[in-house]
């Protein structure tokens, strides 16, 4: 993607299923936790710049005992200013007790994250704003520990208004307006109610009150706290928190759009946001990390009971397809073989549109991100041109005409696969937001030259996908065409972006699209300017009603026109008009990639389909903002 798009946050909630003191004896240290919390946060670095933070959970403590701790950034480098801060403290107790830090049984007592469980959160910012107070994970602390809450989450809410509005029917008076604390509050006040109904009953038996805590701790039902709570959420997520007493959880919404998975054995349970993260971290196989299953929750007691159980109806399978197009990390070996398949099912259509000139037709890719995808491209144009070779063989062949110097002229043709461009990561920190910051964006990448003929060659560069097109338009184009070619095909291995997304990456308004772009262009300049002045209408129509009740007024913008009529639109657009070269933008179809991705249906970027009532009201309302000019997110 040649434009950075920010997108969903990370969780790792880590539990050692053992006391301190066996991984101390096995491992060497009792840091062994820490260490795996560190490194399944920075594996996910891609998940979050804006902010990082830990729990650390101490079980058992006496009364009176710090039990809790938490480090928070929202510094450049967030995740390493944590695990400093983290280890400041164990630095402290070394110089202050000497080798008795290295003691598990002293460390817990005195040492702040010597603990048995973490969790830990990277953050971007859909809501609100980057301020220390929304970096997760959140808390609402008790005198009572089982009352004690701790929660992160990668997740957004189309109706945080209406969970809102429900907390204060109850009386509450929530500290902020924000998806963050209304959920914090919500799942807070379903656990009180529990807390409460177990303190009666035990009361009514004639337990002494410090023997109810224990048994409040021991009996807390989690999976009915969770599935009371997300009765009203709309949206996607993956939620994980921790009682204060212990017990743990991770839970994901009953469509499966947001991601996570889990591993556990007989000393460690992890739960994180990618596969392959957990792999690296834990050293285990791919077959041995189990994804959470949609409406389920992964719950690890006090007492180290791990259990999955269903806490919402699954609904019909909607998880997020652009996690597998680019924003999960490509390591992972099932994302992996999608990107390429992408990549693979691109090339009959690359190759028509070159009139399978491959002598002639230099294929590539940028930004580095869409090298999986180009490999696939590699593949398939590789494919289609051996058939094309066998077809001219057998042709010869059957005219009897075939010579080895024929053979040799059919062989020699081949398809050309280059890199073409080389990007310059130092000049990032030299450009600034001036008047001359276009010019110096110019230079960010670096060509390589020499490898393409002179206003003879079509340079076919492929992209994982192309959203707003700014940096096409500024930048990439103008470097690309310093190679002279005589046409520059740019092709998208995602479709057309037209539909905001609601549920965790960051493309909330239409107005930011090339495909609406285009649409909305090509409604005037067809005199259906009409047809924007209905959408509008019908959407103020339906502002008001309830969610269930809307529809996604947005697709007749794009309904008049073909998918290859706003491609040939958004070129003409995005051509910077000082090139030489011929621009032509080819995006993925639908069809290639619900084939690709087979088990990932979430495509409502692409087609305006949402999986939960609540998208339908964000794209009207993002339409509405887009035609009265208000610059915000329509949630």
């Amino acid at each position: 993607m040649s434009e950075q798009i920010k997108h969903e946050c990370g969780i790792v909630l880590i539990r050692l299923l053992k006391p301190l003191e066996y991984y101390q004896e096995k491992y060497g240290t009792w840091q062994y936790g820490l260490n795996k919390l560190y490194l399944l946060m920075e594996k996910q670095h891609n998940r979050g710049q804006d902010g990082a933070g830990a729990v650390g959970l101490k079980l058992d403590q006496p009364s009176g005992k710090k039990y809790l701790d938490r480090a928070r950034s929202n510094g450049a480098n967030p995740i390493q200013d944590v695990i400093d801060y983290i280890h400041s403290g164990i630095a402290k107790a070394k110089a202050e007790h000497g080798d008795l830090v290295n003691d598990a049984k002293w460390a817990k007592d005195n040492v702040p994250f010597a603990s048995e469980l973490y969790l830990g959160h990277l953050r971007y910012g859909t809501f609100g704003n980057n301020n220390i107070d929304y970096v997760h994970p959140v808390m609402r602390e008790n005198n009572w520990r089982s009352r004690t809450l701790a929660m992160a989450g990668n997740f957004n809410l189309t109706n945080v208004d209406e969970i809102f509005n429900a907390l204060i029917e109850l009386g509450q008076h929530p500290k902020d307006y924000s998806d963050t604390v209304t959920i914090l509050e919500n799942v807070g006040h379903f656990l009180d109610e529990e807390v409460q109904l177990l303190f009666r009953q035990y009361k009514n038996e004639g337990l002494p009150n410090t023997e109810i805590s224990k048994c409040i701790e021991k009996d807390l039902d989690v999976r009915k706290i969770l599935e009371r709570s997300s009765r009203k959420w709309d949206g996607g997520y993956v939620i994980a928190g921790t009682m204060g007493h212990g017990d743990a959880f991770v839970t994901r919404d009953p469509w499966g759009i947001r991601p996570a998975y889990y591993y556990y054995d007989d000393e460690i349970a992890v739960v994180a946001s990618e596969r392959p993260v957990i792999q690296t971290a834990i050293n285990v196989r791919a077959c041995q990390v189990e994804e959470l299953k949609p409406g389920h929750a992964i719950i690890i007691k006090k007492d180290g009971k791990v259990s999955v159980e269903l806490v919402r109806v699954p609904q019909e399978r909607r998880s997020c397809s652009f996690e597998r197009i680019y924003f999960s990390r490509g390591s992972d070996r099932y994302i992996y073989k999608e990107r390429k398949k992408l990549g693979f099912l691109l090339a009959p259509m690359l190759l028509e549109k070159v009139n399978y000139d491959i002598d002639n037709t230099v294929f590539s890719y940028i930004p580095n991100t869409a090298e999986t995808a180009f490999f696939g491209l590699t593949e398939g144009v590789s494919h289609y041109a051996k058939e094309m070779q066998k077809a001219k063989i057998k042709k010869e062949l059957e005219a009897g005409t075939l010579t080895p110097e024929k053979i040799d002229d059919i062989m020699g043709s081949r398809p050309r696969f280059e890199k073409i461009a080389v990007k310059d990561v130092k000049m990032r920190t030299f450009i600034a937001a001036d008047s001359g910051r276009d010019d110096m964006v110019g230079h960010v990448y670096d060509v390589t030259y020499g490898i393409v003929q002179n206003q003879k060659d079509t340079l076919v560069v492929i992209d994982d996908s192309i959203v707003r097109g700014t940096t096409l338009k500024k930048s990439i184009l103008r470097i690309i065409d310093r190679l002279h070619p005589k046409k520059i095909i740019i092709v998208s291995s995602a479709p057309q972006i037209r539909y905001p997304d609601c549920y965790g990456i960051d493309m909330a308004k239409l107005g930011d699209f090339c495909a609406f772009a285009a649409a909305i262009e090509l409604l005037k300049e067809t005199g259906r300017g009409d047809i924007i002045d209905d959408v509008y209408k019908r959407c103020k129509e339906q502002q008001f009603l309830p969610k269930e009740e809307i529809v996604n007024c947005v697709k007749d913008i794009y309904r008049p026109f073909t998918v290859d009529q706003i491609s040939a639109k958004i070129a003409e657009m995005l051509n910077p008009g000082d090139i030489d070269a011929e621009v032509e933008i080819v995006y993925q179809t639908i069809e290639n990639l619900h084939e690709a991705c087979p088990n990932d249906n979430g495509d409502w970027y692409f087609t305006g389909n949402y999986p939960t009532p609540g998208g339908n009201k964000v794209v009207n309302t993002s339409f509405i903002n887009y035609i009265e000019g208000r610059n915000q997110r329509a949630y």
